[in-house]
């Protein structure tokens, strides 16, 4: 990708916005990140994907680790694998399939993080994608996910709404939630019971407050 793209956010940013718009803001406005057995098993799982490459098998073309952006919904990132299986007009037709831990969600996250490789597909093949597939490691089995009207359209509004949550800086205050609150690494940071608005603010303040009143301590130095 080009020095263009400086400008356009993560692409994974859109499945932390559906999960959780304060989550999406505290990795994405404020900077800030942790991690926990969750985050490192998804890691881990990726891995198999991270070298880019690219394998023909009876007709079907895989490539892993393929490089995506959408000017339009102003998102760039790496889709895990990219199946192309020939199209009766000659050419071909592309099927994101994205690698998750766990199981399926009873919210649509990683739909619409698939759905926004498609349409990134689309902007740069110019030829419609109309379905994913999700690989999640517990079930290790793929669920299709047709790129419908519905998921189009919600992928979009994601998109323009985290452009403008990133754009104006915001930090959206916390809700909690306890189906998803106890599985995020950021809880510790996020606060959720306490409502804060701003995880790096309240940081601030308590170096700033340490710092004015540091703890005693002995004639070795020791606290």
């Amino acid at each position: 990708m080009d020095d263009g793209d400086d400008d356009l956010l993560p692409l994974s940013a859109l499945q932390h916005m559906v999960f959780c718009p304060r989550q999406a803001a505290l990795i994405h406005v404020e900077r800030l990140w942790a991690e926990n057995v969750y985050t490192a098993e998804g890691r881990i799982l990726h891995q198999s994907a991270d070298e880019p490459g690219a394998k023909r098998r009876r007709g079907l073309r895989r490539v892993t680790a393929l490089a995506l952006r959408s000017r339009r919904l102003g998102v760039a990132g790496v889709a895990d694998l990219v199946e192309f299986l020939p199209a009766d007009d000659g050419g071909e037709t592309a099927l994101p399939v994205e690698f998750k831990r766990g199981s399926p969600k009873l919210h649509r996250a990683d739909e619409v993080q698939l759905c926004a490789q498609g349409l990134a597909l689309e902007e740069m093949i110019g030829r419609p994608v109309p379905e994913g597939a999700l690989f999640y490691g517990e079930t290790r089995r793929r669920l299709r996910v047709p790129f419908d009207a519905e998921l189009r359209t919600e992928t979009e509004a994601t998109a323009a709404a985290l452009r403008s949550m990133v754009t104006e800086g915001r930090t959206p205050p916390a809700v909690y939630r306890a189906d998803r609150c106890r599985a995020c690494s950021l809880i510790d940071l996020c606060a959720p019971r306490a409502g804060g608005r701003s995880a790096r603010t309240w940081m601030e303040r308590r170096i700033a407050a340490d710092l004015a009143d540091p703890a005693p301590v002995d004639d070795e130095g020791r606290p």
